[in-house]
């Protein structure tokens, strides 16, 4: 999200270290980010990707499957000379990351070794794509080895989701951490950071002089953020019951988008400064410790039903899912950032799995003027809507009223669409591209720093702690529908409904067009 890039940094060598290079996350997004980023030059030539992994293949055998997993997973096919230049600049290191220290050793070694023949200083730059409990085991090891040294701004270490399974195992993870590592060296990574629709917030928000003015509760009524799925846990229910939806999707992505959407504008747009203004929308937001607070959550576990005519399980049902669980699949909730700007503000936030449709947005909806209860040509007509669409359509929907063509005064809905698929058909980077370009470039804005997720944890441990119902009187909706009843009751408690917006790529003028 800054401005500008460092050219320092970009005329440094580049290490990157790949923990956990036999997992699914390395081979489906990680191999092909990084052959799209070097293919497309955005990357140093003075760049080699060590594999690191713990099952014993030879470097010709992990190469074979960094090929395969490239062509099958590249987001624009896959050019051949450009494949062979990133297969000839990864190499594969086996050892036994976890339990064998000694093994760190002959690792720095090759390491030095691959240095030694740069002409730039390197950075380092080390992706734990491993299971959560060998992050702080990894780093107290890169660092008794100095493979990372704290305060060398040219050691980094990214570090994915989750961080902690609670408040206090973060804070116990958070201590390893910082035991071995500045904050400025560690870039936790939350993805939805990384796409472009979120990174678009900031230049929607202080780019037009149409929306900042109007961006607080004089003149919005209410926002509405949405992240639902069609699929279930997909054979991950051992996951899926320590994480659930508040774990998986509430306390990362959607706060996430909370805290961008309802932030103050930083004094620029560098990193810190944007995630100084992050914290402090997350510390006003409300938590759920006051009587009657849970009256405002909506939790709900989806059943087994049939969607386009076939049969799923309920969520119950599935693999490694207790019979008697209390893990949520769905939520939503009325959240109240209590600051001067957000005062009275509404914001709604809904998230589920087995919904009717894949989709991740954010509504503003813009209070009515005050008089137009006095204009009858303008009696019951929509507000003023500005949607952000994350995913699967990218782009922005901007929802107005004109009269109608025609002889009478008829006030009809106007909207105004961009897709961004439309305008750059094949050219949008992946997230991971994103997040590991500024993680080389040192740009921090993209990754979540600790105090951000020590307010979230908070916020969704307030939730657990005090708005759990019982296992045998658990709300349940069915596979493909909105969610259960109550969530659609929260709002109309309000006088208010959920926002069902599809961004319609039709008609719209792509990039190049003769009109």
């Amino acid at each position: 999200m800054r401005a500008n890039s460092n050219n320092t940094e970009e005329n440094k060598a580049l290490t990157l270290m790949i923990f956990g290079a036999t997992g699914d996350l390395t081979h489906r997004k990680l191999l092909p980010a990084l052959y799209h980023l070097m293919a497309e030059k955005q990357l140093p030539d003075e760049t080699r990707v060590i594999a690191i992994g713990r099952r014993d293949l030879s470097e010709e055998e992990y190469r074979a499957s960094v090929r395969q997993s490239v062509a099958r997973h590249s987001r624009s096919g896959v050019d051949e000379t450009h494949l062979e230049e990133f297969i000839n600049a990864l190499s594969y290191h086996q050892m036994e990351f976890v339990s064998d220290p000694e093994s760190y050793q002959g690792f720095k070694k090759r390491l030095e070794k691959i240095e030694k023949n740069y002409t730039q200083p390197a950075v380092r730059l080390f992706f734990l794509a491993v299971a959560p409990e060998f992050f702080g085991v990894i780093v107290s090891h890169l660092k008794a080895n100095k493979l990372a040294v704290r305060r060398n701004p040219d050691h980094r270490v990214m570090i994915e989701k989750p961080f902690g399974s609670d408040l206090a195992s973060a804070r116990a993870l958070n201590a390893i951490i910082s035991d071995a590592l500045d904050e400025r060296q560690v870039y936790r990574i939350d993805h939805y950071l990384g796409k472009e629709m979120i990174r678009n917030i900031l230049a929607l928000r202080f780019g037009n002089s149409l929306f900042e003015p109007l961006w607080n509760h004089n003149y919005i009524d209410n926002i509405q953020i949405t992240a639902s799925e069609t699929l279930g846990v997909e054979g991950r229910g051992a996951y899926y019951e320590q994480a659930g939806i508040l774990k998986d999707m509430l306390q990362n992505h959607l706060l996430q988008m909370l805290a961008l959407i309802t932030m103050e504008p930083p004094a620029d747009l560098m990193p810190e400064s944007i995630r100084d203004e992050k914290v402090k929308a997350l510390r006003a937001l409300r938590r759920y410790e006051t009587t009657g607070a849970c009256a405002e959550i909506a939790l709900g576990q989806y059943v087994s039903g049939l969607i386009n005519g076939e049969s799923v399980p309920g969520y119950r049902e599935e693999k490694d899912v207790a019979s008697d669980s209390v893990t949520p699949t769905f939520i939503a909730l009325r959240a109240n950032v209590d600051n001067f700007r957000w005062g009275g503000v509404p914001i709604y936030i809904r998230a589920g799995k087995r919904m009717n449709k894949r989709c991740t947005q954010i509504v503003v909806e813009f209070k009515r003027l005050p008089g137009i209860n006095y204009y009858p040509e303008f009696k019951n007509q929509p507000p003023n809507l500005l949607v952000i669409e994350v995913q699967p359509t990218e782009g922005i929907h901007f929802q107005i009223n004109a009269k109608r063509p025609g002889n009478g005064f008829v006030v009809d809905q106007v909207e105004m669409n961009y897709a961004q698929s439309s305008r750059f058909q094949g050219n949008v980077p992946e997230a991971y591209e994103q997040l590991i370009l500024e993680a080389y470039r040192a740009n921090s804005s993209l990754f979540t720093r600790w105090d951000e997720l020590e307010q979230s944890w908070q916020f969704v441990e307030s939730i657990e702690r005090n708005c759990q119902p019982d296992s045998h009187h658990y709300p349940t909706y069915s596979p493909g529908s909105q969610g259960p009843e109550r969530a659609d009751l929260l709002l109309k408690a309000d006088g208010r409904a959920w926002h069902e917006i599809e961004l319609r790529t039709e008609n719209i003028i792509k990039k190049g067009s003769s009109h």
